[in-house]
């Protein structure tokens, strides 16, 4: 991959990350804004189920930040791109499509394939 295509994954990643952070922070502020006992039982319980997704989001983007700056890691290590499972060129398409992206369309099928089985072996 060459310098100027590190720096377009570069950019669209660190621009993902500031999504994602603000996003984080708006979610934190509303789960510290919904800090309000209700006093209807009907109330409460819808509270409690928009507090249990506002975690769910919450945890699923700390997760994200994770891979996007492991994804940043690679580029500054030099192993941005390239398949962790066969150390193939990943393909500029499923970059952009998925930048965070560590594995090939061959190796992810592969994976998929594999869970697939070991999933309907235990049903």
């Amino acid at each position: 991959m060459c310098k100027d295509q590190l720096a377009y994954f570069k950019l669209k990643l660190e621009k993902w990350r500031s999504e994602v952070v603000s996003d984080s922070e708006k979610t934190r502020e509303n789960l510290q804004n919904n800090n309000t006992p209700e006093a209807d039982v009907a109330d409460r319980a819808s509270t409690e189920t928009e507090r249990a997704l506002e975690l769910r989001t919450r945890d699923r983007q700390r997760k994200l930040l994770a891979k996007i700056n492991a994804a940043l890691a690679r580029i500054k290590d030099g192993s941005y791109g390239y398949c962790i499972e066969t150390g193939e060129p990943i393909g500029l398409k499923r970059l952009d499509a998925r930048p965070i992206a560590l594995l090939s369309i061959q190796a992810q099928e592969r994976h998929e394939k594999h869970e697939r089985s070991h999933r309907d072996d235990s049903l």
